[in-house]
């Protein structure tokens, strides 16, 4: 059950809201004004506030602005018999998560405890799976190469430059976009990925810009596309050098004019995205070869940035393993598994044609089938 602070100059009250909420096996501190009440949400691991509105010393509001700056995450639900609406507006403005008026109603008061706390379960459920979310997408290393591409990133990440990552398949290039993402000032906005391969020719352009219904034999409804889904946010063109000739043009388009148009419609629809685009292949060479729009590619290639293969930066082989090792044993429910020393150097000699994603296919593998500590011999058998 939760922990609730209410704060009132009023006894009565105080007491009226302390039976009602431990009735409901809550435990209730209390507090008889707002400076009093803020020192014990500093002090206690609060689950949420009621704080009346008029009291001596320091009233609800300030408190309420208090509360927010230290406890942002506590949701306060502010009462007061002096209710009105531009108290009310006021007070929800700041922050409040509620307002209720004296006096007070017990159906009222059990919902909004109710819905503030499944408030705060979902909030704080956000934030685990967000950081759970960072750290499956960390950039692992520290060698030289890595060093280079993070002080890009850092540069870079700030501004609305479209960028163009190249590198080998497995090296890492998402890894770069979405820390390029996490980095801006759209990190809060959202981060849509397309994979260019997967997606058949005849489909990507309703897959980017979505289409009206009936614009084709199986567009049964209305379609929001990739671009209008990144409103606001980042979109990441994976393999963009498999995107077909008509689809450039109209990826073109979209960086010229900032507009897109659904298939099946003539109505241009204002979008504020920032592109990113990754690729394996040699760009110029797909130029040459008229399979890639040379005006696409200046205007997609503001900053270059390349991910090296795996097999030119093996200094980052150790940590890379250290980090699989605690990843993936975490994922399997299991003890964490080591990696002796002299496996470690073993891997280090192995060319990684696969790169970061056959390390870790590898580890995985390692750590079904060897035993608590991995050995050169475990890694030569099942490598």
């Amino acid at each position: 059950m939760a922990v609730i602070l209410v704060i009132d100059d009023e006894r009565a009250i105080r007491n009226s809201l302390k039976d009602i909420l431990e009735f409901e096996s809550h435990t209730v501190i209390l507090a008889a004004n707002g400076k009093e009440g803020f020192e014990a949400l500093q002090k206690n691991k609060v689950d949420m506030v009621f704080s009346d509105i008029k009291m001596p010393e320091m009233d609800g509001l300030e408190f309420l602005k208090l509360a927010f700056a230290e406890r942002g995450d506590v949701p306060c639900i502010m009462i007061s018999g002096h209710g009105t609406i531009d108290v009310a507006v006021e007070a929800i403005k700041l922050g409040a998560f509620d307002f209720i008026e004296k006096p007070l109603d017990l159906n009222r008061v059990l919902i909004t405890v109710k819905n503030a706390l499944d408030k705060s379960v979902l909030v704080n459920e956000t934030t685990h799976l967000k950081k759970k979310i960072s750290s499956k997408y960390e950039m692992i290393g520290e060698s030289e190469p890595m060093v280079h591409i993070k002080d890009m990133i850092y540069k870079i990440a700030p501004t609305d430059a479209r960028v163009l990552i190249t590198g080998p398949n497995g090296s890492g290039k998402e890894l770069v976009a979405r820390a390029i993402h996490e980095q801006s000032a759209r990190a809060k906005a959202p981060f849509i990925e397309v994979n260019c391969a997967a997606i058949p020719s005849e489909l990507i352009e309703s897959e980017l810009f979505g289409h009206e219904k009936g614009a084709f034999t199986s567009a049964i409804k209305q379609r929001i596309g990739k671009f209008e889904q990144a409103q606001g946010g980042t979109i990441f063109l994976d393999e963009i050098g498999d995107m077909s000739l008509s689809a450039q043009a109209k990826v073109l388009r979209v960086l010229q004019e900032q507009k897109i148009s659904r298939v099946g419609s003539d109505k241009d629809i204002s979008v504020d995205v920032r592109v990113l685009a990754a690729t394996n292949k040699n760009v110029q060479e797909e130029i040459q070869e008229k399979n890639f729009r040379e005006d696409l590619y200046h205007r997609i290639s503001v900053i270059l940035i390349e991910v090296p293969p795996l097999a030119e930066r093996k200094d980052d082989i150790p940590v890379l393993v250290e980090h699989f090792l605690t990843t993936v044993c975490k994922e399997m429910g299991i003890a964490k598994k080591s990696c002796n020393a002299v496996a470690v150097k073993y891997l280090q000699t192995l060319p990684w044609t696969g790169n970061i994603r056959e390390l870790r296919n590898v580890i995985e593998r390692l750590i079904i089938l060897a035993g608590s500590e991995i050995t050169e011999k475990d890694v030569k058998a099942y490598t």
